[in-house]
């Protein structure tokens, strides 16, 4: 008997072996084993079960016979720890030969893209990429006011503008973190009936209507139809998704990103992408000034590959490691950035392109970074038009210093 092909799960299927009409699908798997895990510490009260640091910092106080209360504070947010130690040792490792820069600036993005891997399938928030990007941002800072300002190749309106930047770039991160906008709660009573009477609708409508540029519009979520979300329980409005990690549904979400421990969703989405465009802006000026100060006598594009003597003195070495590990960051948020001025421009968000392209209902262009749906696509002015002026007054609560967590 033939198997049926393995599918993996959409970003908000909540059950197993469940059947999804709206996306007409017959089958969705998801993680069975984490899920009877998830019920077993719901049915004895214990918390969500911690990441690997804090396993690891729980295993070593019970070995050394620590009490809980002397660390529980520690166990939710051990993970904030490591980046604090890994980023000044393995760049200070790093910048004592050039072997050792090449090797250290290859396994230590794949370390944290493998981290990602494992806390991204197994649906778990995790503060280390937050503290990793907040710190590696402090750190880099650090050595420009200690080692390179120093120097006197750095004006003061230089060091103004790149502390600016960096300001500008952690004010509108906190902006960010204040929240995708949620759906809010409505009776079951409501949900239902608002449903019955939208799929009326819908159903009318759409018996005569045709797919609009030849691509089906069955992807779950056709304008003006609202759902129920069988996990919150809770009326979905159009384009709103649940996320597993966050454990709610958002408002027109985008994606859950791990850098910021956030969802982007429609209260935030333009903050996110101003966030990343202040941080490469930042970053790119940052670069600049610190190679014409250690390269003063090759050219930008030619000092990041060739700097001959940097490694004859420690501190400049540890700079010029310092801008390799920086232009890697940077160049992975410009692939970002990208994609999220093209799926703005299309109208549509990554968890659309992702169910889209699991349904192959959508079309691939320029090399797959264009993902167009057809669905909610008006043109690009009028889409950027509508990205720039939609409703953010689902996130209203005022900020605090949790936030940033």
């Amino acid at each position: 008997m033939k198997r049926e092909r393995f599918k993996p799960p959409e970003p908000d299927d909540p059950l197993c072996c469940c059947g999804d009409i709206d996306q007409q699908r017959e089958y969705c798997c998801c993680d069975c084993e984490e899920l009877d895990d998830a019920c077993e510490r719901l049915l004895r009260g214990e918390p969500d079960k911690p990441d690997i640091f804090s396993r690891f910092i729980s295993r070593m106080a019970d070995r050394l016979g620590l009490p809980c209360c002397a660390i529980g504070p520690l166990r939710l947010e051990i993970s904030v720890l490591p980046p604090m130690v890994l980023i000044p040792g393995l760049l200070r490792v790093a910048a004592i030969n050039c072997v050792l820069g090449v090797v250290v600036l290859t396994v230590l993005p794949g370390l944290v893209l493998w981290y990602y891997y494992v806390t991204h399938r197994r649906k778990r928030r995790t503060l280390f990429f937050l503290s990793l990007a907040l710190f590696s941002l402090a750190y880099m800072y650090y050595l420009f006011l200690t080692e390179i300002v120093p120097r006197g190749d750095v004006s003061n309106l230089q060091l103004v503008t790149a502390t600016t930047g960096m300001m500008l770039t952690l004010i509108f991160l906190v902006r960010t973190k204040q929240g995708p906008g949620f759906v809010k709660s409505q009776s079951l009573a409501h949900g239902v009936n608002s449903i019955s009477t939208t799929n009326q609708r819908t159903t009318n409508i759409t018996g005569a209507s045709a797919p609009c540029n030849g691509i089906s519009q069955s992807n779950g979520e056709k304008e003006g139809k609202k759902k129920l979300c069988p996990v919150c329980r809770l009326v979905r409005p159009p384009r709103a998704g649940h996320c597993r990690i966050c454990g709610a549904c958002v408002l027109r979400m985008d994606h859950h990103c791990v850098w910021i421990n956030s969802c982007v969703g429609q209260a935030n989405h333009r903050q996110f992408i101003l966030t990343l465009l202040l941080f490469l802006l930042t970053s790119f000026y940052g670069i600049s000034l610190v190679l014409k100060s250690i390269c003063p006598r090759q050219s930008l594009f030619t000092a990041i590959l060739y700097c001959p003597g940097v490694y004859n003195q420690y501190s400049t070495a540890l700079c010029f490691t310092c801008v390799w590990y920086s232009v890697i960051i940077t160049g992975g948020l410009l692939h970002l950035f990208i994609l999220q001025i093209i799926n703005v421009s299309y109208n549509v968000t990554e968890r659309e392109a992702q169910i889209a392209l699991r349904n192959k209902t959508a079309r691939r262009r320029f090399c797959g970074l264009v993902v167009e749906t057809g669905v909610y696509s008006r043109g690009f002015l009028q889409n950027w038009i509508q990205f720039l002026t939609m409703n953010t007054d689902e996130n209203g609560s005022p900020f605090t210093f949790t936030d940033m967590v």
